[in-house]
């Protein structure tokens, strides 16, 4: 096997009073600014011995394991169409003033699938050739069409073992819905803000709107618990809610993930949150103050339920265990309109979700095609051809290459275009700050932070630090 830590390649970030050193294969040391000099200026024998000896100074199995990968493994690998996400309905029964893509009014007329589209769309869901795949409803609110719902799962083969996600308001849960939401194969996702009067807030301000929606939130959580129905706040940068506030929203709900999802530029709330086109430096503390807060309480609480925020797990993951690409919005590259494609309620297709939001808000259309002559189209080519890091020159002297990704949806939908050099987007800004937040924390000597870690990347032992440092 090639040396993981081929220093003919070798990035650095400085990470406070050391330097983080990374391999195209993930691998990763520190050292100090003195041996960084050296190994700058070429290798001397000591550095050899140093930098081979990492298996005597590994000092838990995640440290061996984590350089055994080759740079491909970094590499997003496509198989086979097995993620989709169906809008079945634009039609919702609220309006909320965040909403990430353009809905119809509750009763309005032609905007659900028409007989056409939903024969088309179940026969590529019975054509699916994958072992596993997943199938996620969206809208609008898909729950207002229950019979669509149905007819789409009846159409799935019996070869593929597939898992239906269910994006609902929860302002109706009704013998129908629940009939749906009793299959074991179904997974109910909605969204929580924070405790009631920030949900009124940030939702349309309606108070029997979100005790409806909290009653039936309860009424599912005490029929099926938690492990079934997920949830995630949106918030304003501007006025997140308090942290322990939110914290304790979702922990007394037996939930023990926390997805910090600040209002999304790329849809219809651009209209009326113009300020989300930029997080500032008091978001990014806010973030890391977050992470802190549940480091701390999971440690106090060492024999309950452990807390996550659940993209900065996704950021460990992608450090520590190469293949883990399922988050859309984090790999490399990005293939467009391959394994997972969004098929929107008038049948078009579009590579992303954040896509068919910037379409619908009448920025650009950045459909590939439609359900019922293909998506292999130059539109989808132009896109693909565009969603990997590799050759960005900020990108290939960034150590953090081989964990980050590319996300153009987000850059088309900021700026304007995809060629802003890197260091300028959000994207980068965002990513930078989670990276050094991870290695710092990685690297930490606190026995609470050590063992955050570990739950969150599901490890025993006492440590996840890689141990390879001079």
């Amino acid at each position: 096997m090639a040396d993981p830590f081929d220093v003919l390649d070798l990035r650095s970030r400085s990470l406070g009073e050391k330097i983080l050193h990374v391999a195209p294969t993930g691998a990763f040391f520190r050292a100090d600014q003195a041996f960084s000099m050296r190994l700058a200026a070429g290798r001397t024998a000591d550095d050899d011995a140093f930098l081979h000896s990492q298996g005597h100074l590994a000092k838990n199995a995640l440290a061996r394991h984590a350089r055994m990968f080759t740079r491909a493994q970094r590499q997003t690998q496509v198989s086979g169409l097995d993620y989709l996400i169906l809008v079945p309905t634009l039609r919702c029964n609220l309006a909320c003033a965040y909403c990430q893509v353009s809905h119809a009014a509750e009763h309005a007329l032609n905007y659900d699938w028409s007989a056409e589209t939903l024969e088309a769309v179940n026969h590529l869901v019975s054509t699916l050739n994958v072992p596993v795949a997943k199938i996620e409803f969206q809208g609008g609110e898909p729950t207002l069409r229950p019979d669509l719902i149905r007819a789409v799962m009846a159409a799935a083969p019996a070869t593929t073992e597939i898992t239906y996600v269910i994006c609902t308001n929860l302002q109706v849960v009704d013998d129908a819905m629940l009939e749906i939401f009793d299959r074991p194969d179904v997974q109910i996702s909605t969204s929580l803000d924070g405790d009631f009067l920030t949900h009124v807030q940030q939702r349309q301000g309606d108070e029997a709107a979100t005790m409806r929606f909290l009653a039936n939130l309860d009424f599912l959580l005490q029929r099926y618990g938690p492990d079934k129905i997920s949830a995630l706040p949106t918030i304003d940068p501007r006025s997140p809610p308090t942290i322990n506030a939110l914290i304790e929203t979702y922990a007394s709900r037996g939930f023990n993930s926390i997805y910090l999802r600040p209002i999304n530029y790329q849809g219809f709330a651009r209209k009326r949150h113009p300020h989300a086109r930029t997080q500032n430096d008091d978001w990014r503390a806010y973030h890391t103050r977050f992470i802190e807060a549940l480091i701390l309480r999971n440690w106090e609480n060492r024999a309950g339920r452990i807390l996550e925020e659940s993209y900065f797990s996704h950021i460990l993951r992608r450090i520590f265990r190469p293949g883990e690409d399922r988050h859309v919005d984090l790999r490399n590259p990005n293939p467009m309109g391959r394994d997972y494609v969004v098929i929107d309620h008038d049948g078009r297709v579009y590579p992303t979700d954040e896509a068919r939001m910037l379409s619908r808000s009448g920025i650009i259309d950045l459909s590939i095609g439609d359900v019922f002559s293909g998506w292999n189209t130059p539109a989808r080519a132009a896109l693909d051809a565009a969603s990997t890091n590799a050759g960005d020159p900020a990108c290939e002297a960034c150590a953090y290459q081989p964990y980050c990704g590319r996300d153009l949806v987000d850059d088309i939908a900021r700026y304007g275009r995809i060629d802003l050099p890197r260091h300028e987007t959000e994207f980068c800004r965002r990513h930078m700050h989670l990276f050094d937040l991870a290695f710092r924390l990685i690297y930490s000597p606190d026995e609470a932070t050590q063992y955050s870690l570990r739950c969150w990347l599901g490890l025993a032992g006492d440590s996840v630090r890689l141990g390879l440092e001079r």
